[in-house]
């Protein structure tokens, strides 16, 4: 992406608001303000971003887009993943593109029929991120870490 897709209002010490702006979405942006900056840095793939918001909690930014906020993470995994799983009638076998954050995982380790999750996420960072600044985002009530879960294989 070029950079004047992605603009921030201030400088790295200065920057208030997170800006999203894209090509996608002709016309719009959306502004996120910021408390804190707790993650800043480009991996061998990608720009991975992670900021503290008063109104969504930790929030998820790959170059310069945001997947993921601590607030709504649960709508949007929920419906990925339950609305396909209930209308299978018995789903066996699953194939997650991406998913690094977790949330995916999580919520087909609740459907006891499936007996193998297979992640293919292309930025290990990712993972290790998520691991770090959103904790619930790959836990189910009971704690259990869809990282660590032995119905899943990852591959990087």
């Amino acid at each position: 992406r070029s950079s004047d897709l992605t603009s921030f209002c201030m400088d790295r010490e200065q920057r208030k608001w997170f800006v999203e702006k894209d090509a996608f979405w002709p016309g719009q942006a959306l502004c996120i303000e910021i408390d804190e900056w707790l993650y800043d840095a480009k991996s061998k793939l990608q720009h991975i971003q992670v900021f503290k918001s008063k109104r969504f909690g930790n929030v998820l930014a790959l170059d310069g887009i945001i997947q993921l906020t601590e607030r709504d993470e649960s709508s949007y995994h929920e419906i990925i993943v339950h609305v396909p799983l209930f209308c299978h009638p018995n789903p066996k076998k699953v194939l997650v593109i991406g998913g690094g954050d977790g949330g995916v995982v999580r919520e087909l380790l609740k459907h006891p029929k499936v007996d193998e999750i297979v992640q293919c996420e292309i930025d290990e960072d990712v993972i290790q991120i998520s691991k770090e600044h959103f904790p619930d985002s790959r836990q189910d009530s009971n704690q259990t870490s869809s990282f660590s879960e032995s119905k899943t294989e990852r591959s990087i």
